[in-house]
């Protein structure tokens, strides 16, 4: 499986994430999680937040624990959003076009899971990509064609019901095809002031996806921490999987529910995929 982060508050350093913490990103590209049998050394990418009205990135096929462009680029960044993506191949090609995360306009998009008999399904896929957005699909993979069709059916209108009309029309092409169980999928949004997260599959395995407490509570959990002194309250990660091993830090996000993360707190809604209108 992949792994992805997100990150919304106070301006950090993104190196503060995937690279300072005992179990940080990068290292946990480099070890295989407990259902995973292959490590996730097939391209990176960050994309994040600063003087643009659209995010920048930086891409690579390369290994992410390797890359020392990523090391100092993330030292000297300092951004208020970002998301950062390690990539485990799932049948498409190692290549940059098919590192996370994936960008139209404000948006930004990371995905970690897979559809089951992609190939099967990806022209149907495709062609229900709106015309105007078709040609941006750079890469092969099916979290690129996801996200386009998020966009197709609504994303920038409202997020979360068209990431719902996304899961539901690929369930919908899976079951004509007799395809069973066929999303597996935790996705991370941002458009620049939110961050949506989507815990979801088709069946009973569910890729892991958890959220940071707030950060007052740390504070008082942890006084000694002095990883925490300088993040502001509305400060929140979301992550595969928990980079530091602290009591309370982390919240699972439930199976079958979505995110939304801004300033302003965190709200949680039950996540049902619906084939779009």
């Amino acid at each position: 499986m992949c792994r992805w982060l997100g990150y919304l508050g106070s301006p950090i350093e993104p190196r503060e994430l995937l690279y300072d913490p005992e179990r940080s990103l990068i290292e946990q590209s480099m070890r295989h999680a407990p259902d995973a049998s292959i490590a996730n050394g097939d391209g990176f990418g960050l994309g994040w937040y600063g003087r643009r009205d659209v995010p920048a990135l930086f891409h690579s096929a390369t290994p992410a624990w390797g890359d020392r462009n990523l090391r100092a680029l993330s030292a000297e960044i300092s951004s208020p959003m970002f998301l950062a993506h390690v990539r485990a191949a799932t049948g498409t090609p190692v290549q940059e076009t098919n590192c996370h995360p994936f960008s139209h306009g404000r948006w930004m998009f990371v995905h970690n899971g897979y559809i089951a008999d992609y190939l099967r399904l990806r022209r149907d896929m495709v062609l229900a990509v709106r015309p105007d957005l078709f040609s941006a699909i750079e890469g092969t993979t099916d979290s690129e064609v996801m996200f386009h069709l998020a966009l197709t059916f609504g994303l920038r209108e409202e997020p979360i019901p068209a990431l719902e009309r996304m899961a539901g029309f690929v369930e919908s092409l899976a079951a004509a095809a007799g395809i069973g169980e066929p999303l597996q999928m935790t996705v991370g949004v941002m458009d620049g002031e939110r961050l949506f997260a989507v815990r979801y599959a088709s069946g009973p395995e569910v890729n892991t996806l958890y959220y940071s407490a707030d950060v007052e509570s740390l504070r008082a959990l942890y006084p000694a921490e002095e990883r925490f002194a300088h993040f502001s309250a509305e400060s929140r990660v979301v992550v595969s999987e928990p980079l530091v091993a602290l009591p309370g830090l982390w919240h699972e996000v439930p199976a079958g529910s979505a995110m939304i993360v801004e300033k302003g707190g965190v709200e949680r809604l039950p996540f049902t995929p619906r084939p779009p209108g």
